[in-house]
């Protein structure tokens, strides 16, 4: 990070072992105007070295990735990805799952776990597509949260991936993990992170940059044990949360 450091910042490692700082040790995040720097550097870096990044839910519609995105809560894509090949070629359509009985679905998706209420979910949501939307999925914000299941993350999925509307900054556990490391928000919540985001990252770049961000989380930037060594990020990340 360029410019005045803000007040509790650590002193510079030796050189080739980048400091690491705690929540503690950082303080604040700096002022709007350091924040906005940090994330300057932070968008050019993952584009560098994540130039192309895609949607990890396999889909071929834009209701296909309407329910991977919603059974993909607390569970992995790639469990996501094992489930919805039969899945679809029994239930091809929103009115195919509107008409399902719901103890079938369930059966079906519950491998993925929270398998009654995301059925419940998947079934209304097809419901209101084809009495309200012409069996079409909508193309708004508004009206995909207005669907059973759907909160602004699904919604910015759809929006983004399948329409290529940039709403907003899709937050799962690997964008709000990695935004609060990296110096972004100081925000757990992930409506708040994304208001974060949204202020800082070019509305351009809100699509990809989530990718970016979740690849990275994936690869390098692990949770329990994060590969800092590795890092294209070594020369400005503040390492927040990271034990020294």
């Amino acid at each position: 990070m360029s410019g005045r450091k803000p007040a509790g910042s650590v002193p510079k490692a030796p050189k080739g072992k980048p400091a690491r700082r705690s929540l503690g040790a950082l303080g604040s995040l700096g002022s709007p105007a350091d924040v906005k720097r940090r994330a300057g550097q932070v968008v050019p870096a993952l584009k560098k070295e994540y130039p192309e990044v895609h949607c990890a839910l396999v889909h071929n519609s834009p209701f296909e990735l309407l329910v991977a995105t919603i059974l993909s809560a607390q569970c992995t894509d790639a469990r996501v990805n094992i489930v919805t090949p039969p899945l679809f070629k029994k239930y091809p359509d929103p009115a195919a799952f509107a008409a399902a009985p719901l103890p079938a679905i369930e059966k079906a998706i519950q491998s993925t776990g929270f398998f009654r209420n995301k059925a419940k979910n998947i079934k209304a949501a097809s419901t209101a597509i084809v009495d309200d939307h012409g069996g079409e999925v909508p193309e708004t914000l508004d009206e995909l949260v207005g669907l059973a299941g759907v909160g602004r993350k699904t919604a910015n999925v759809v929006l983004g991936v399948a329409f290529g509307k940039a709403t907003g900054v899709v937050v799962d556990t690997h964008v709000g993990r990695l935004s609060r490391r990296l110096g972004l928000t100081s925000n757990d919540d992930p409506v708040k992170v994304e208001a974060d985001l949204m202020s800082i990252i070019p509305q351009k770049e809100w699509i990809d940059f989530s990718h970016r961000l979740i690849a990275h989380g994936r690869r390098v930037c692990i949770a329990r044990k994060p590969k800092c060594d590795d890092c294209m990020m070594n020369d400005f990340c503040p390492r927040i949360g990271v034990p020294a």
